[in-house]
């Protein structure tokens, strides 16, 4: 998944893309409210990490903007403010969660973890689909009780279609939630064909794969 780190602390803003990039998110960094509104116009993410004490600007500001502009990112805010009252303004403005600094990494990335379930409508990590489980929490993929081998991208793409099953996903679409947002001079859509097709070998190895489904001319849904 991609993520927008808005943090004009170098230091907090290093630690959390290592910690992120450990966990197989894709990280940017805006460090301005201004570079903070530029990155949220252009691109598409899933998660943004907001502080509120930016250089130029407030970061509530920057969140009632981007809701305008009906910013689909699930956002959590990040802030040394501790008053009741910026915790509300926060959560009032569409924000998903929020945690004070300083703050746990692991805590925020259970947070990101529960905020993901709750968006996809689901109670667990452990997600059924055919005759495999996907755990989403330890990023591993079972059939009957054993685990299926699968690198990192394959991962990614097959959870990304999981989360959204029954909905047909572009190419572009897949590989800007795996690889970050790219240029479409730059896309290659035979990076996802080749997941896919590396998907269907290991999993079809042990149990039926019609459910991972080719949309022609279109992109690949999980049929469930």
């Amino acid at each position: 998944m991609t993520v927008l780190i808005v943090e004009d602390e170098r230091t907090l803003a290093r630690e959390l893309g290592i910690f992120l990039y450990q966990h197989n998110f894709t990280c940017t960094t805006a460090r301005t409210a201004r570079e903070a509104r530029q990155q949220l116009a252009d691109n598409v993410f899933d998660f943004v990490l907001l502080d509120l004490g930016l250089p130029d600007g407030d970061g509530l500001q920057v969140l009632a903007e981007a809701k305008e502009n009906e910013l689909s990112a699930a956002v959590i805010v990040l802030t040394a403010r501790g008053a009741v009252e910026d915790r509300i303004s926060g959560l009032e403005l569409g924000a998903d969660d929020y945690l004070a600094k300083p703050f746990s990494l692991p805590e925020l990335l259970a947070r990101m973890h529960a905020i993901t379930r709750r968006r996809f409508g689901l109670n667990k990590p452990l997600v059924a689909v055919a005759a495999f489980q996907l755990d989403l929490q330890t990023r591993r993929v079972l059939h009957a009780g054993q685990e299926v081998a699968l690198s990192v991208k394959e991962f990614d793409v097959l959870s990304y279609l999981v989360l959204n099953r029954n909905r047909v996903l572009t190419r572009l679409q897949l590989s800007e939630h795996i690889w970050g947002n790219l240029p479409e001079s730059g896309f290659d859509s035979n990076f996802i064909d080749a997941h896919i097709k590396n998907l269907r070998k290991k999993l079809g190895q042990h149990a039926d794969t019609e459910w991972l489904e080719t949309v022609r001319g279109v992109g690949y849904r999980a049929r469930l």
